[in-house]
């Protein structure tokens, strides 16, 4: 399990536990965190392998992780469970994610220096090998290609820009998830007649 899905040793614990149960459905881990705060939550993201996932898929999920942690009990106090596709700015964080969204500006960071630095900014060129490749501006302002070790990211996202969104809306339309006629109903429906 790396680091990106599951950071902390409990991320980790409780990634071992819903991962089979999420795969069975036929959909993918992408992150897992437990997060701190007045009420703890446990905040998973998965998706189809394809790609996207839609609100009663992650319904679904919820339910089946629920029943699965009421058994195990890894997390002894009170804590909400969260289930979400990973967004359109969403964390990289399979080696797949890179080869993916290749040409889409990100943000990545390494656990120690490389070459002087630890935050890399630029867009994904592919992968290479076990090797995340991206470009970046080098100090003569000129475009570098930097590879860096899978195993070496800390923390890896998409960046929010309008090429981004604008492919995300398009992906949606082409898979069939935006119908465009529901938006027309909501302005028009009353209610219904009967009681």
């Amino acid at each position: 399990m790396n680091d990106l899905i599951a950071k902390a040793a409990i991320d980790r614990r409780m990634a071992e536990i819903i991962t089979p149960v999420i795969e069975d459905m036929g959909f993918e881990l992408v992150r897992v965190r437990l997060m701190g705060g007045k009420t703890a939550t446990l905040q998973i993201m998965a998706e189809r392998p394809e790609g996207g996932i839609e609100v009663d898929e992650c319904a679904r999920i919820s339910n089946a992780v629920s029943a699965v942690l009421d058994v195990e009990d890894p997390i002894a106090d009170a804590y909400n469970l969260e289930v979400s596709s990973p967004g359109i700015d969403r964390p990289l964080t399979r080696l797949k994610d890179f080869e993916t969204f290749e040409g889409y500006e990100a943000k990545l960071e390494t656990a120690d220096l490389v070459g002087g630095q630890k935050r890399f900014k630029g867009v994904l060129a592919g992968v290479e090998g076990d090797e995340v490749l991206i470009n970046i501006e080098g100090a003569d302002k000129e475009e570098v290609t930097v590879g860096l070790k899978f195993d070496w990211l800390a923390e890896a996202k998409l960046v929010l820009t309008d090429e981004l969104i604008t492919e995300m809306l398009r992906q949606r339309k082409a898979a069939g998830n935006i119908d465009e006629s529901q938006f027309d109903e909501i302005e028009t429906d009353t209610g219904s007649e009967e009681d």
